[in-house]
């Protein structure tokens, strides 16, 4: 979303402000609603933090603004009628000020995200903790060489499989490829999203 885009919400039905709804970027579950003004929708897209109009308030405020507990956006659509964002965000901890995951008294995370989004919180986890007699903390101990080394081998696997017409063999091979990919960005401080808004950005062109 741009200024031009801005410029076609419509903040007049609700006196300013337009309803956004919060979705969880990888579960897609639905995390909160607030409202925007002008000011707030432009400032979530340039500090990419969502930031809402406190009507009780009567100010600008970023969630997580006391608790810590941001959300980090990874993309902002409009509806049809242009007067309601729908907001895929990455939340830093519970949404809720009453320390649920929702607004909607959901108290965790579901598992209802896509496999790769699973897989990455996994490896995630492993980098954060180094658990002993893990592959993927291994691979972290060992860094970027020996991860490259690894996504190049399973590369070369994938082009064998396909060479081969092995259907089966080209399934394995690219669960692999993709696996140790994913440990390749997050060694890198990347994730799925960065890959995503890359592509996304090439999808507009």
């Amino acid at each position: 979303m741009n200024n031009s885009m801005i410029d076609k919400l419509n903040f007049s039905k609700l006196g300013g402000l337009i309803p956004a709804i919060i979705q969880d970027a990888n579960t897609r579950q639905v995390l909160m609603v607030g409202f925007m003004n002008r000011e707030a929708v432009e400032k979530t897209l340039t500090e990419r933090n969502v930031i809402f109009w406190s009507r009780t308030k009567q100010r600008l405020w970023q969630k997580g603004e006391t608790s810590g507990n941001t959300l980090q956006v990874v993309s902002v659509g409009v509806d049809c009628d242009n007067d309601a964002l729908l907001i895929k965000a990455i939340p830093q901890g519970p949404v809720c000020h009453i320390g649920t995951y929702t607004c909607f008294g959901e108290q965790s995370s579901q598992p209802g995200g896509t496999v790769f989004g699973q897989l990455e919180k996994i490896i995630c986890s492993r980098q954060e903790q180094l658990p002993e007699q893990s592959y993927t903390a291994k691979l972290f101990h060992e860094g970027t060489p020996r991860i490259a080394q690894k996504v190049g081998e399973e590369a070369v696997e994938v082009v064998v499989a396909a060479m081969q017409n092995d259907a089966a063999a080209l399934k394995v091979e690219s669960a692999d490829l993709l696996y140790h990919l994913i440990v390749l960005l997050r060694e890198k401080g990347l994730s799925l999203n960065d890959v995503a808004e890359e592509l996304r950005g090439r999808m507009e062109r």
